[in-house]
């Protein structure tokens, strides 16, 4: 069967739209919370897919994962790395 599923030329970004000549590099290795939320928005928008970010980024899916949880429970803010380990011992000590 033929797959005709397109994908997206953007999607809603936390600062607007997101192309994906807007994603961080794949050389990234500094990750800001907005670039951080700009792939969870490119993922949940089907500009690319869980798997293509783990290994366009060299992230693990774990580590993936917990930026998805950070977002879902404290926004774009939640994604700062200070606040995260705040945030992240709260989450599963508190």
């Amino acid at each position: 069967m033929l797959n005709l599923k397109t994908k997206p030329t953007s999607v809603t970004g936390p600062l607007g739209p997101v192309t994906a000549d807007d994603l961080p590099s794949s050389s990234t290795t500094y990750w800001t919370a907005r670039r951080k939320a700009e792939v969870l928005a490119a993922i949940d928008g089907g500009l690319m897919d869980f798997e293509d970010a783990c290994e366009r980024y060299r992230l693990s899916r774990e580590e993936l994962a917990a930026w998805r949880r950070m977002l879902d429970h404290a926004g774009v803010p939640g994604l700062r790395i200070t606040n995260r380990q705040r945030l992240r011992d709260q989450y599963i000590f508190g």
